[in-house]
């Protein structure tokens, strides 16, 4: 006959474990509720906070595991260094999917662009469409798709054409070594100030830049609301063609003169 002591033991045990699964599963549960909503309100990102609290609510889920099977009397011991050993090859296996992982936490995080931003990051030049854990959507002035792993992203330099308001339109115009470089001036000065998506406020800079190999070159540098900024620099630039070749100021181009000597 079995001991009545020892079955109402493993019963009582048996009680207990699946006593504390049952709480421990609902608590693992409700603290990670309570940490997304906490971290929603100090204003993390909903994905990050939903990823970090899973992250949470797996590890407090594996101690109750852990716990409820101990107190069945089976050992955790190796159990716990079974997991860990697991857990270490998981890690070796998946290095470059946790570099992305981690970058992509970074940037959820510090936010350096959002979605709708100009930016070039990651050897990519577009608009960015979606920010995930592991990789970032960006849309090219083609209309193409381009799928960046995070850690490209992170691990170069991030230029974000969106953050400010305003940007500078830098253009050269070079000008030919007979022409009148004052009436040049003149010109580009006058047309830089008839255009109304010009800001006043910094003021453009037209200046002599450089004393070329075949040119006097101009910087023009105007002001523009970021939302204007190509359109200004193609129309400035097409504008400034049309009215030098009008009052008879020439753009050089690079030509070289050979010299040919017959020896005697």
């Amino acid at each position: 006959m079995p001991d009545t002591s020892m079955l109402k033991d493993l019963g009582m045990n048996v009680v207990l474990a699946a006593a504390i699964l049952v709480i421990g599963l609902w608590l693992a549960k409700r603290i990670k509720n309570i940490l997304v909503s906490m971290m929603e309100k100090r204003g993390m990102d909903t994905l990050l906070a939903t990823f970090m609290g899973s992250i949470a609510h797996i590890l407090i889920s594996a101690f109750v595991l852990i716990a409820a099977l101990g107190e069945l009397g089976i050992q955790t011991t190796s159990l716990v260094a079974i997991i860990g050993a697991a857990g270490l090859a998981i890690g070796l296996a998946l290095q470059g999917s946790l570099a992305n992982f981690a970058s992509g936490v970074m940037i959820i995080a510090f936010r350096p662009f959002k979605v709708g931003d100009f930016v070039e990051a990651g050897g990519a030049v577009g608009v960015i469409e979606g920010i995930q854990i592991f990789s970032t959507q960006m849309k090219t002035g083609d209309n193409k798709t381009i799928i960046i792993p995070n850690a490209n992203i992170t691990g170069g330099n991030i230029t974000n054409y969106s953050t400010k308001d305003t940007r500078r339109v830098d253009l050269v115009f070079g000008i030919g070594y007979d022409d009148d470089i004052k009436k040049a001036k003149q010109i580009l000065e006058d047309l830089v100030g008839k255009d109304e998506r010009i800001l006043k406020d910094p003021a453009p800079v037209v200046a002599v830049s450089e004393l070329a190999d075949s040119s006097v070159n101009f910087i023009v540098r105007p002001w523009v609301n970021s939302a204007d900024y190509w359109a200004v620099y193609w129309d400035l630039t097409e504008t400034v063609k049309l009215t030098f070749d009008k009052e008879g100021i020439s753009i050089p181009y690079p030509q070289q003169n050979v010299h040919m000597h017959q020896a005697a």
